[in-house]
C-alpha cells in the first residue's frame, strides 16, 4: 500500500512507508523463535505448581490427573535445575463413540524450576493424581567459635 497516492505526502508518512515496505523484506526466520522454543514456552506455560517451603525441604506440586507414572519424568539439568516433564496422552477413541465435548488438556507438559545452594537429595512420588518432588535441604553450617588468642605479659 502506497500512503503517497492517497494525497499523504508528509515526510512523517513517507517515513512510515518505508518502515512498512522494510518489514516486507526481512527476514522472518531471525525474528521468529524456533519450533522447540515455542512448544517448550507453551507446555511451560500450561503447566501449573505450587512451590512449598518447610524447614527441612521444599516441595514442587504438580496436578497431574489421568496421567500415568511412566508418563513422566524428573530430571536435573546443569546440578541446579529441576525438570518436570512428560505427556498426557488422548484415550483412544471406540468404534461408535465420539467424544461431543473435550476440555481436559493433552499433549506435553514441563515445569523448570531453580534449585536452591542449599538443595539435596531429591525425591518424587505420584499419588492421587498429584506429583509431588520433595527436594530436602542440606543442614546449615555450624557458626564458628571464635578463636581465643592467650595473652602473655611481656
Amino acid at each position: 500500500m502506497d500512503l503517497r497516492m492517497m494525497a499523504f505526502d508528509s515526510p512523517l508518512f513517507s517515513v512510515l512507508q518505508h518502515l512498512h515496505d522494510a518489514g516486507d523484506d526481512f527476514d522472518k526466520s531471525v525474528s521468529c523463535p524456533s519450533r522447540t522454543y515455542a512448544r517448550d514456552a507453551k507446555a511451560m506455560a500450561a503447566t501449573a505448581a505450587d512451590v512449598k517451603e518447610s524447614p527441612n525441604s521444599y516441595a514442587f506440586i504438580v496436578d497431574m490427573p489421568g496421567v500415568k507414572s511412566g508418563d513422566i519424568k524428573v530430571q536435573v539439568e546443569d546440578d541446579n535445575v529441576v525438570v518436570i516433564s512428560g505427556e498426557r496422552k488422548r484415550e483412544e477413541e471406540k468404534e461408535g463413540a465420539k467424544y461431543v465435548r473435550m476440555e481436559r488438556r493433552v499433549g506435553k507438559f514441563m515445569k523448570k524450576f531453580a534449585l536452591p545452594e542449599n538443595a539435596n537429595k531429591i525425591s518424587a512420588v505420584c499419588e492421587d493424581g498429584v506429583l509431588t518432588v520433595t527436594v530436602e535441604k542440606l543442614p546449615p553450617p555450624e557458626p564458628k567459635k571464635p578463636k581465643t588468642i592467650e595473652v602473655k605479659i611481656a
